[in-house]
C-alpha cells in the first residue's frame, strides 16, 4: 500500500493535504475527472501517480459520505438539515463516480468504501450527541475537503484543468458555509481562508 493510500484509509485530510501539496495530478486525470476526455488525450502524465492520489480523494469522498450516511441515521438531524445533509451527500456521491470512473479510465483499481461501522469508529461517532456535533464533524470534513482540492491547482498550466479542480473545492466550499451558517459560525476574518 502507497503512503498516500495509507493516508486515505486513516481518513486523515490534514495529511492528506500535506502530501498533496507536494504532489500533483497530471493534467489528463484532472481533465478525465472534468469529463474532457479530449482535453486528456492531449496532456501527459503518469497514470501510475495519478491513481494513488485519485485514490486518495475516492477515500476521503467515502468517508464523507458515510459521514453523512452517519448524521442521517442518527436521528439527531432535524428537518430541514436533514435534507441538506442528503443532499450534500448526494454530491460526494457524484464526486465518488467522477472519481471511480476516472481512475478507471487510467487503467488503475479504485479503493473500496470501508464498512460503515469502521468509519463510524475512525470519526468517534460515539461522541455524538446532538445535531451540532453532526454538523460540527461535517463542517471540518468539507474544509479539509475543499483544501484538499485546492492544493492540487496550482501544478496545472491549462486553466481549464484548474478550472476543475476548483469547481470541486467550490463544492466543498459550498458546504463548508453552509454548515457555517447552521452552527452559528463567524466567517472567516481574514480573506484567502481555504487552500492555505
Amino acid at each position: 500500500m502507497t503512503d498516500l493510500n495509507h493516508i486515505a484509509l486513516s481518513g486523515n485530510r490534514r495529511q492528506f493535504f500535506q502530501k498533496t501539496s507536494r504532489i500533483a495530478l497530471s493534467g489528463a486525470a484532472v481533465a478525465m475527472l472534468g469529463g474532457h476526455d479530449v482535453l486528456a488525450a492531449n496532456s501527459s502524465g503518469d497514470p501510475g501517480k495519478d491513481v494513488a492520489i485519485l485514490n486518495v480523494a475516492l477515500a476521503l469522498e467515502h468517508e464523507a459520505i458515510s459521514a453523512y450516511t452517519l448524521g442521517a441515521q442518527s436521528g439527531l438531524l432535524q428537518k430541514p438539515v436533514l435534507d441538506i445533509a442528503l443532499l450534500f451527500q448526494s454530491h460526494h456521491k457524484q464526486h465518488r463516480d467522477a472519481l471511480i470512473g476516472t481512475i478507471q479510465k487510467l487503467g488503475g483499481n479504485a479503493v473500496t468504501e470501508k464498512k460503515l461501522n469502521e468509519y463510524a469508529e475512525a470519526l468517534q461517532a460515539n461522541l455524538i450527541k446532538s445535531q451540532v456535533d453532526i454538523l460540527t464533524l461535517a463542517q471540518r470534513l468539507e474544509k479539509g475537503a475543499a483544501n484538499a482540492y485546492l492544493s492540487v491547482i496550482p501544478s496545472f498550466k491549462d486553466s481549464e484543468l484548474a478550472n476543475i479542480s476548483g469547481r470541486l473545492a467550490a463544492d466543498e466550499t459550498m458546504h463548508w458555509t453552509i454548515l457555517s451558517n447552521a452552527l452559528g459560525t463567524s466567517l472567516p476574518q481574514h480573506a484567502l481562508s481555504f487552500g492555505a
